[in-house]
């Protein structure tokens, strides 16, 4: 179970202050001290089997390229080990960079909300995705969502609690930027973090027990 956690304040090295797990700016070098260890919860969104021997969490932001050219990435990932990852994923919206983040963030719970919560990653994570209102509404219709419960969803934030518990999580699990990926609890660090990601999993499913 998730610890309950208060707010979070915490310095980076470069003097950069986090209140509330708000961040005003996200600094690759910036480094925090005390990680914990992820642990994956029942409130998660989880693709793949329960059992599978590799779990991969990512940090994300839907308005951040990198996170959209990771998203390809951690598919091609899935599809070259069928059965053997699972993976997680959590918001880490950083509206001080990314204006419709955190709207994106409501949308995508929405969509859970109403059982569709891998759709809508999906779409809103497509190079060429827009996220305002109205496009994120046009998602909506494109998966056959109740579109008057989804608006009232997004525009009333009804799933900002879910979203800020990610974001306060995050915190305490040492991410510095997005994406931020783990693989069994590891943070994948460095200038090129996909490459790392991809060196962990293939080390990761070597060493699972065969099934």
């Amino acid at each position: 179970m998730r610890a309950a956690r208060g707010p979070v304040m915490l310095y980076f090295s470069d003097g950069i202050f986090l209140r509330h797990a708000r961040l005003s700016v996200i600094d690759e070098g910036a480094q925090v001290e005390n990680f914990a260890v992820p642990e994956i919860t029942g409130g998660d969104h989880v693709l793949g089997p329960a059992d599978a021997p590799v779990t991969v969490l990512e940090y994300g932001d839907y308005e951040c390229p990198f996170c959209r050219g990771a998203a390809r990435d951690v598919h091609r990932m899935l599809d070259l080990y069928p059965g053997s990852i699972r993976f997680v994923f959590r918001n880490f919206p950083i509206p001080q960079l990314h204006p419709h983040a955190e709207q994106a963030a409501e949308a995508a719970e929405a969509a859970a909300a109403q059982g569709k919560f891998w759709e809508m990653y999906e779409l809103l994570l497509r190079p060429s995705s827009r996220l305002d209102l109205d496009s994120l509404l046009g998602y909506a219709r494109d998966l056959g969502l109740d579109i008057d419960r989804f608006r009232k969803d997004v525009t009333g934030r009804a799933h900002a609690a879910k979203i800020e518990g990610d974001v306060r999580e995050g915190v305490s699990d040492g991410v510095n930027a997005t994406p931020k990926f783990y693989v069994d609890g590891e943070r994948i660090d460095g200038k090129f973090p996909l490459e790392g990601l991809e060196d962990a999993i293939r080390a990761s499913v070597r060493a699972a027990p065969a099934g």
